[in-house]
C-alpha cells in the first residue's frame, strides 16, 4: 500500500491541486458576473464579448485559464486517468471561497462531501494506480470517441435550449465537461508532439486547433449555464462530467493503463461514485451562491 501512494508523482499532485485551486476561485467570480449578463446573450458567442466589459469575469477568467496552463502542465507530466480526479477538487475551493463571501459554517454536509471527495479520490488513484501509455494509432476507435463525447454534447445542448430555466443549466454544464475532458486529452496528445518535434510539429497537427474551438465551445456553455442559474445547479455538474469523460479519452485514446482485477474495479468504481456524490454535496452546499435564483425566476416571469 505504501508503494502505491508513492507512486504518485509529486510535482504532478502540486501542480494539479494548483489548477484546481484557480479554477475554483475563478468559477466563481466567472458565474457571479454572468449572472449580470443580458438574457439574450444564452448560447451566443456574443456572451463572451458582454462579459470581457466585467473586471470580476476578466479576473475569474484570468484564474481559469492559469488553472488550464497548470493543468495542461501537470498533463504533460502525469496520466489522464491520475491528473482528472485531482482536478475535480476545484470544487472544494470554490466552496472556500464561497463561504468566505457568506460566512456559511460548512456544517455536516460540507464534512460529508469534503470527506467522499477526498477519500474517492484517494481511492480511485491508489486501487487504479493510473500509469501512462501510447496514444492509440486507430484512427477509427479515436474518432468513435472524439465523436461520440461531441456528439453527446451536442444532444444535451439541444435540450437545455429548449428547457433553459429548469434542467438547462446542468445539462450545459454537463456537456461543458465533456467538451472539457476532451479538451484534456488533446492537451496531452499537444505536448507529447511538442516534446517530440518543437512548435513546428505541435501546429502541423489538428490537435492544438481542436484544444482551442472545444475551450471556446466549453467557455460559451458553461457561462450560459452561470448566467442562467446559481452555481448549484452549474458547477457539480460540470466538475462531475469532466474527469469521467476525461478518463474515458485517457484509457480509450491515450492508453493509460489502470489495474482490471475484481478488486482494484470494484475500488476504482467506489471512488468514482464517491466523487460523484462528494461533489453533488459540495455543490449543493448553502454556502454556494445564489444570485442567479431570482434572476431565473424573473426571466420565468417574463417568458411565460
Amino acid at each position: 500500500m505504501i508503494i502505491e501512494v508513492r507512486s504518485v508523482s509529486v510535482p504532478v499532485l502540486v501542480l494539479a491541486m494548483s489548477a484546481a485551486c484557480c479554477l475554483g476561485f475563478g468559477f466563481v467570480l466567472q458565474q457571479n458576473a454572468a449572472q449580470r449578463a443580458p438574457p439574450g446573450d444564452f448560447l451566443s458567442p456574443r456572451l463572451l464579448l458582454d462579459l470581457m466589459r466585467m473586471p470580476r469575469w476578466l479576473g475569474g477568467t484570468a484564474l481559469m485559464v492559469a488553472g488550464m496552463g497548470l493543468g495542461a502542465v501537470a498533463l504533460g507530466r502525469g496520466e489522464l486517468s491520475l491528473v482528472e480526479p485531482l482536478l475535480a477538487t476545484n470544487l472544494l475551493f470554490a466552496l472556500v471561497l464561497s463561504r468566505h463571501r457568506t460566512r456559511q459554517p460548512l456544517g455536516r454536509q460540507g464534512w460529508v462531501g469534503l470527506a467522499l471527495l477526498a477519500g474517492g479520490v484517494t481511492a480511485f488513484v491508489v486501487a487504479g494506480r493510473p500509469s501512462g501509455g501510447h496514444a492509440l494509432a486507430d484512427p477509427l476507435r479515436r474518432w468513435l470517441i472524439i465523436g461520440g463525447m461531441i456528439g453527446l454534447a451536442l444532444l444535451l445542448t439541444g435540450y437545455a435550449k429548449r428547457s433553459r430555466l429548469t434542467s438547462g443549466p446542468a445539462l450545459l454544464a454537463v456537456a461543458a465537461g465533456t467538451l472539457y475532458g476532451v479538451q484534456d486529452a488533446l492537451t496531452r496528445v499537444s505536448g507529447q508532439r511538442f516534446s517530440e518535434g518543437g512548435l513546428v510539429e505541435l501546429l502541423s497537427g489538428w490537435q492544438p486547433y481542436a484544444v482551442a474551438a472545444l475551450g471556446v465551445t466549453g467557455l460559451v456553455l458553461v457561462q450560459s449555464a452561470f448566467e442562467t442559474a446559481p452555481l448549484q445547479m452549474s458547477l457539480p455538474a460540470l466538475t462531475a462530467a469532466q474527469p469521467l469523460a476525461g478518463i474515458a479519452c485517457g484509457v480509450g485514446l491515450l492508453g493509460d493503463r489502470l489495474r482490471t482485477d475484481t478488486v482494484a474495479l470494484s475500488w476504482e468504481a467506489a471512488g468514482l461514485a464517491a466523487i460523484v456524490a462528494g461533489i453533488v454535496l459540495l455543490g449543493m452546499h448553502p454556502a454556494m451562491p445564489q444570485g442567479g435564483a431570482e434572476r431565473a425566476r424573473v426571466r420565468d416571469v417574463r417568458t411565460g
